[in-house]
């Protein structure tokens, strides 16, 4: 059996697309948890976890974000095919290798297959690069495979992993508890896996609306595994340094949504400016534009002799 979880703070957006997405791809047995529980998403995703636990046929748990929309009408066979392999104990469909902190897209992202979808400026869509039209090719580099860690947005736990993994709450309120789990099953010796899993991401262009918090948290990441590694502990130069590399990272991400927004108003404005030159209007009213703009000339040849 295969359970879907989400955690709800908002239950329009999870009536929208979370909801309609897993009635989509649910099998008839499929238990589906909607926790509308207060507090952190690492405790509303433990609570999830102790609710798939207790399912003694369990195939895997699919925890999304309540955002996020299933498009995928052979999901099922595909997390099958993805826990096919008992040593794997998460997947996801965007991952990275060489990922050394929370900050997933500084390191090599070896496959993406969503669609970012945003609302603002008329609404539009970003595909990631597994998720363009067919006719584009896919990068050389892209494959799906063992990654180092996955963006939490949709992430897909095996039954060990739901029985032996739990989200860290001393972490914060939401940022990396996907890296942090990623890394506890690695520790463990399990493999974090990518795989052809095709959803749309509802998302605003504002890809970080809290850059101190993902700071901090990135920080307490980066502290807790690398004392878990020998690390000598958190000294004054080493707290600058990570908070300068944390702050470097949200700087990133600020950068590249600046940059999705001012092309997503483009594209508005484009839009509006075809649907009026292509208006009948328009047309009609070109002779007028043309007399117009002639007798702006002479007034301006005529200003100057």
């Amino acid at each position: 059996m295969i359970a879907f979880g989400v955690a709800v703070t908002r239950s329009e957006d999870y009536e929208r697309w979370a909801g309609p997405g897993i009635e989509r791809v649910r099998e008839p047995d499929s238990a589906v948890y909607p926790n509308s529980s207060p507090g952190s998403i690492f405790r509303a995703y433990n609570l999830l976890l102790d609710l798939a636990a207790a399912h003694g046929g369990l195939e895997a748990l699919v925890l999304l974000h309540q955002d996020v929309e299933i498009v995928d009408d052979d999901f099922c066979r595909k997390v099958r095919a993805a826990f096919a392999d008992p040593d794997v104990a998460v997947a996801g469909c965007v991952g990275a290798l060489d990922a050394r902190t929370m900050a997933w897209w500084e390191g090599a992202v070896t496959w993406a297959s969503f669609t970012h979808r945003y609302h603002e400026h008329g609404g539009g869509l970003l595909p990631a690069f597994a998720m363009s039209p067919h006719d584009v090719k896919l990068p050389a580099y892209a494959r799906t495979g063992q990654v180092d860690t996955i963006d939490g947005f949709i992430m897909v736990l095996s039954p060990w992993a739901v029985r032996n993994l739990r989200f860290d709450e001393t972490l914060g309120q939401f940022h990396g508890y996907d890296y942090d789990l990623c890394r506890q099953a690695r520790a463990a010796g399990r493999k974090v896996v990518t795989a052809d899993l095709k959803v749309h991401h509802h998302h605003s262009l504002e890809l970080m609306p809290d850059p101190e918090n993902w700071i901090e948290a990135n920080i307490r990441l980066t502290e807790k595994w690398e004392s878990r590694n020998g690390g000598a502990g958190a000294r004054d130069w080493k707290a600058r340094a990570r908070r300068a590399e944390a702050q470097a990272s949200a700087a990133n991400v600020q950068r590249i949504s600046a940059k999705m927004q001012a092309a997503a108003r483009e594209r508005e404005l484009l839009t509006e400016l075809e649907s009026i030159t292509g208006s009948a209007s328009w047309r009609s009213t070109a002779p007028i534009r043309r007399l117009a703009a002639a007798a702006r000339a002479r007034a301006r040849r005529a200003s100057r002799g």
